[in-house]
């Protein structure tokens, strides 16, 4: 179900990409992390330095010009983060030529669900659509460190649940942006999976109020 959130700092909320971290993590880090999510929203800091290398990637699928974006964007971004998007477009390069051809990119929409009571915020990077109908809604992973199998599975099903809102007639597609890795869902026990996050949202809920 989707559902209207405020979003302010004493109210418990998290985005696809903040509760899929969360549920990578154990132990310790998990308070530490909600701790410090809960201190940026409060603050209002926070900066996204990876919208340039997303802009980049959707004009080289759309206009199929095979990574001259992706290529020249090392030199455009800001030199604080031209490591970062030198560490990353190699395997960006890599992805983009494993796409089927030709395949269009298409808008997603965002959507918010309900987790018990923790709004969680589903919201791909773009969609693509290819000449049959397919469908693909694509969120990108650009961490250092592969996505652990908790976070890709609860970003799979999550997007996979709510995809009448996000995409119509679209499976959805986890991408390792970094080594150029397409995960796609296998084998999800639906059930199960909902009471694991189930309580995964009811613990961070409660970490966060603390």
């Amino acid at each position: 179900m989707t559902a209207p959130v405020t979003t302010t700092g004493s109210v418990p909320y998290a985005t696809l990409l903040s509760f899929t971290r969360y549920v990578g993590r154990t132990g310790p880090r998990k308070a530490s992390f909600v701790g410090g999510l809960r201190r940026q929203r409060e603050s209002g800091h926070g900066f996204n330095p990876h919208g340039q290398l997303v802009k980049a990637l959707k004009a080289d699928i759309q206009f199929r010009t095979g990574g001259t974006y992706l290529n020249a964007v090392v030199d455009q971004v800001n030199p604080r983060w031209k490591p970062l998007y030198e560490s990353v477009v190699p395997g960006a390069l890599r992805y983009l030529e494993s796409l089927e051809t030709p395949v269009e990119v298409t808008p997603t929409r965002d959507a918010l669900c309900m987790i018990g009571t923790l709004p969680v915020k589903i919201n791909p990077h773009f969609g693509l659509r290819y000449p049959d109908g397919r469908g693909e809604a694509v969120r990108l992973h650009f961490d250092e460190d592969p996505p652990q199998e908790e976070a890709s599975t609860a970003a799979l099903f999550l997007m996979a649940r709510h995809m009448d809102l996000v995409l119509p007639n679209a499976s959805p597609v986890l991408v390792d942006l970094r080594r150029g890795d397409v995960l796609r869902p296998s084998g999800l026990k639906e059930a199960a999976v909902e009471r694991w996050l189930a309580g995964e949202a009811a613990a961070f809920s409660a970490m966060w109020a603390a």
